[in-house]
């Protein structure tokens, strides 16, 4: 029997590599960015067409390379990082292993040109799917362009695979950002498809991150610096009213490289507790910087797992800095009686020698237990002319029998008429005989042969308007309303990506959107199940951070979820209040459903109890 097992070419290595290293467009935006920080560069230039998948360009004016080392850049394990397994204890830099280029190198059209500063030429290289195609050299600025060209050209298994363009702009706009937070003392672009995205000039990090994640968030950061013997700690986290329902603004860097990490993200939100309700997350971006023997960071090919020596003390820290910096900054509730408007004009600035105590006149042989005195024949006329001038009725002594009196002649009608709302269920009854009941703003009482059910109803509304957002996606008949007063929303870029993404689906529920350029969006009109009365913008973000939450955790379909999300934030909510005929065509729309007992996170709308059910009950007691 001959031998089986073979050793695999580089090229093929070099593919079966790239995909863990390179998993998406977005994948080699992060590796060439890393190296251009590596570079030392100080202005960095990203441009992208066609969402990555035509071209990514990446241009630094680093320290650059020679021929040399150009070409040896491209072969797997090659790295000027480090030298022994000893530097691994030691890194300081983003890439380490040598496997970036080589990996995108074999699944793209990669041309290099790159220069040092003390050259005079520089060196142009040419690779296709890892084959040298063409190396010369030419004349250019110093540093280093890398063009990826065409990527997953020779996998079209994996190109197929890719998500639409809007998608796939929204990953490389994340990888950006993160580099970008990291680094607000380098100069970045960001263009796509000939437009400029992000222009970033070298700022303080708070302006770097309004200028990447808006204007409005300048009023949002509270600083936070801590310093002790196991890690330093600084950055900026978020006040607990900005609050959102998405975990999408958090950013962890350790030695300035991003990561995710469950366990001090759950050390942040300890430290928010009682001052977030349950479904919201706070805003953060936290930089430790902690001694690199002490971590290991070779766990993941992304590199955005880390695992710590002492796990236990940096969650206690990064705790403890966020409890003081928000206490720190008064975002607790305090009292200052300097501060307060309310006590101003209460306490005198006199000395205390012309403080003179109030003087209060009293009957020190009143008796209130003593027998009520009778009126003279003088004192009447004066009290009956008092209480006239004062809007005292001349009759309020024989008021309460009358009310009394009222009270009673409407319980015996109610009683008799059978038309008491509280006491009689025949004012329930609409046109059709159904009965039915709005307890606490918050259920549905309905009357059934067997007993009554009870229905939830923003659950049941919920439901409703979730499978009617689904017909309409499907056919792409939404109805619309026109808004009397156009508003415009201008969102991040990364939401602004995903409302470009959505919005055919939103022009098939029933909006009329438009792009206003810059990251601005026009509502010109809503789909005709949400009241007129909206805040358009509110309703739109809300919509994008619903959508955001429900894929982050739920991994739902792009329709349903936008179904799920609108119908959640359009429905009724509990404490309003609903009229009978409203109640019995919630009721009638929702048996209408095809699952009218299960909501939308899963639980029953429905409850159902007999009569049987109330005898046992009452026989129990």
């Amino acid at each position: 029997m001959p031998d089986i097992i073979k050793l695999l070419p580089d090229s093929v290595a070099n593919q079966i590599a790239a995909g863990e290293v390179v998993q998406r467009p977005a994948s080699a935006v992060k590796e060439l960015l890393e190296n251009a920080l590596d570079a030392g560069a100080d202005k960095i230039q990203l441009i992208i067409k066609d969402a990555g998948k035509s071209l990514i360009q990446v241009t630094d004016n680093g320290c650059g390379m020679s021929a040399t080392d150009a070409r040896m850049c491209f072969e797997r394990h090659a790295t000027s990082k480090i030298n022994k397994a000893e530097d691994l204890f030691a890194i300081r830099t983003m890439g380490f292993r040598g496997e970036a280029m080589a990996s995108i190198a074999a699944i793209a059209q990669v041309e290099l040109k790159t220069k040092r500063h003390e050259d005079e030429l520089g060196t142009l290289i040419q690779i296709e799917a890892s084959e040298l195609i063409n190396q010369e050299a030419c004349a250019g600025n110093s540093g280093t362009t890398i063009s990826v060209k065409n990527l997953f050209y020779n996998i079209p298994a994996r190109r197929n695979f890719l998500k639409s363009n809007p998608v796939e702009m929204r990953h490389i706009i994340d990888e950006f950002q993160r580099v970008a937070l990291a680094h607000p003392e380098i100069f970045f672009t960001l263009h796509h498809d000939g437009q400029e995205v992000f222009h970033l000039p070298i700022v303080l990090l708070k302006q770097r991150i309004v200028h990447l994640l808006g204007n409005n968030y300048n009023e949002k950061l509270v600083p936070l610096e801590e310093q002790t013997s196991i890690i330093q700690v600084k950055g900026f986290i978020g006040k607990p009213a900005f609050a959102k329902k998405t975990r999408g603004d958090q950013f962890f860097f350790v030695n300035n490289r991003f990561i995710k990490d469950g366990y001090l993200n759950h050390a942040v939100m300890i430290a928010y507790n009682q001052l977030l309700p349950d479904d919201c997350f706070p805003l953060y971006v936290l930089f430790i910087e902690i001694d690199p023997a002490k971590i290991d960071i070779n766990v993941h090919p992304t590199k955005t797992e880390i695992k710590y020596q002492d796990e236990k003390a940096i969650y206690a820290i990064i705790r403890s800095a966020v409890k003081r910096s928000l206490g720190r900054y008064n975002i607790t509730p305090t009292l200052d009686f300097n501060q307060e408007t309310a006590f101003q004009g209460m306490i005198t600035d006199k000395p205390f020698n012309q403080i003179t105590p109030p003087s209060i006149n009293f009957n020190p042989s009143f008796n209130p237990f003593q027998e009520e005195r009778k009126l003279s024949s003088k004192e009447i006329p004066f009290l009956r002319n008092l209480e006239e001038k004062r809007g005292i009725p001349s009759n309020w002594d024989t008021l309460y029998e009358i009310a009394s009196k009222r009270e009673d002649e409407q319980q015996s009608f109610s009683l008799n008429s059978g038309k008491s709302i509280s006491i009689n269920e025949g004012a329930l009854e609409n046109l059709s005989g159904r009965q039915v009941f709005q307890l606490h703003q918050k259920y549905i009482i309905t009357q059934i042969k067997s007993g009554f059910m009870l229905v939830d109803q923003q659950a049941a509304h919920e439901r409703i308007l979730y499978e009617r957002f689904l017909i309409q996606l499907e056919q792409n008949k939404g109805v619309s309303q026109q808004s009397l007063f156009p508003q415009t929303v201008t969102l991040n870029t990364t939401d602004f990506a995903l409302a470009n993404e959505l919005l055919p689906d939103f022009q098939a529920l029933g909006f009329q959107i438009r792009d206003f350029g810059k990251n601005t969006l026009v509502i010109e009109g809503v789909p005709a199940d949400i009241p007129e009365n909206n805040d358009l913008a509110a309703m739109l973000e809300e919509l994008i951070e619903g959508f955001k939450n429900n894929h982050s955790i739920l991994k739902l379909d792009k329709r349903d979820n936008l179904a799920r999300t609108l119908a959640k934030n359009s429905a009724i909510k509990a404490g309003t209040t609903l009229e009978t005929e409203e109640m019995n065509d919630l009721i009638d729309q929702l048996f209408a459903c095809q699952m009218p007992n299960m909501a939308i996170n899963g639980k029953q709308i429905i409850i159902k109890i007999t009569l049987e059910e109330l005898t046992e009950r009452f026989a129990k007691l």
